[in-house]
């Protein structure tokens, strides 16, 4: 009779084809354990490299809008802003429209910090996906974009 281990070693490719949803819960947690490992050694997390993206690219965002568009919970996304702001990378500004609300805007010291992330991600992509052709890649893209437009 084979040993437990050599009978179990190739269970998950079996799991993983029946049950989607536990290969992308596994594929994700992969992903995302390498991207904090990443951003570890780039001094700005996940979190705080979304954030600074987002400003970067729409403008200023009040924390709900943030927390809303990119997922995060409200409570952490707090912790994020404080964080960024303490560190002078966003500041917190009154909202011209609402000011009652605050505006967090990133600051010249923030786009310097993203811009040398962001330098990073092509060669992490790669890392991360290697195992998939640039074929593979976009249409994994267009079905996660697909997938995510319809999830809340």
């Amino acid at each position: 009779m084979p040993k437990v281990a050599d009978r179990t070693a190739s269970y998950f490719p079996v799991l993983a084809a029946e049950r989607l949803d536990i290969a992308l819960c596994r594929a994700s947690t992969a992903v995302s354990r390498a991207a904090e490992t990443e951003a570890a050694q780039s001094g700005i997390g996940v979190g705080q490299h979304l954030v600074l993206k987002m400003l970067a690219e729409v403008g200023p965002s009040s924390q709900r809008t943030l927390s809303d568009e990119l997922r995060i919970d409200r409570t952490v996304m707090v912790g994020i802003c404080d964080a960024l702001e303490k560190d002078g990378y966003v500041e917190r500004r009154r909202d011209p429209g609402d000011r009652r609300a605050y505006a967090v805007t990133i600051t010249d010291s923030g786009r310097l910090l993203l811009s040398r992330a962001e330098a990073k991600v092509p060669e992490f992509l790669d890392a991360t996906f290697g195992a998939l052709s640039r074929a593979e890649r976009a249409q994994l893209s267009t079905l996660l974009g697909k997938l995510l437009q319809t999830c809340p």
